[in-house]
């Protein structure tokens, strides 16, 4: 069995806009844990994951030192908070339609992890890193402001918004009174970079999942999976 084609390569190139010199970065890009766990011998993202975060914040945090000299540095960081989150790449990724190209266990597949906020992002981020590898910085800058420009101008305009759990309790609440609770599942990871894994559950309902860098974070990346769910 060749794994390397049950990812239709030239669709994803064509959709990112880049046809790779090494199709293996590409498809390592695409590889969620839950697959490799199947095979012997076949790379997965976590990697590549953690190599297109800081690729990504020194695109975006460059781009906002030179374009707004008159924000201060706390303003600046603040910003770049608003763009550089799981849930700006997970709007991307949705917009990319990633999660038909992610190579996963049927596992995962059957418990929705096509459409997991936390693989579609993760998976993006790989991808930026696959794109750097292979292309260069310049490249890899050029991708993320064609897709993160929207996001870029609505950060600068504070449009976006963080904070899910507050409007996720004041439109369940607006008709009376409901449950809404947030448990922690896991954590895994060194503890300088530990992931945080919690569900929302409202009226004894799992509603949304969403994982972080911290307690706080993945509570707020479940609150906007739960509104997504309920079409807000």
């Amino acid at each position: 069995m060749n794994r390397l084609k049950d990812i239709n390569i030239k669709n994803i190139e064509n959709i990112l806009g880049i046809e790779f010199n090494n199709k293996g970065v590409l498809i390592t890009a695409l590889t969620h844990s839950s697959y490799a766990n199947q095979f012997k011998d076949v790379k997965y993202n976590e990697r590549l994951e953690f190599l297109g975060d800081s690729v990504l914040q020194l695109c975006i945090t460059q781009y906002l030192f030179n374009n707004y000299k008159d924000k201060s540095e706390g303003e600046l960081t603040k910003i770049r908070s608003l763009i550089v989150c799981e849930n700006s790449l997970y709007d991307v990724a949705k917009k990319l339609n990633l999660g038909v190209f992610i190579r996963m266990s049927k596992g995962e597949e059957s418990t929705g992890g096509r459409e997991r906020t936390s693989i579609q992002a993760d998976c993006l981020e790989a991808i930026i890193a696959a794109i750097y590898l292979d292309k260069g910085l310049d490249v890899a800058n050029d991708f993320i402001f064609k897709y993160f420009a929207e996001i870029i101008e609505k950060a600068i305009k504070h449009e976006i918004i963080l904070d899910f759990k507050t409007k996720l309790q004041e439109i369940l609440q607006k008709n009376g009174e409901v449950e809404i609770r947030y448990e922690l599942d896991k954590y895994e990871g060194p503890p300088h970079r530990r992931k945080f894994f919690t569900t929302v559950i409202i009226d004894n309902k799992v509603m949304g999942n969403g994982y972080g860098y911290s307690k706080k974070e993945s509570e707020q990346c479940a609150a906007k999976e739960a509104l997504r769910l309920l079409g807000e």
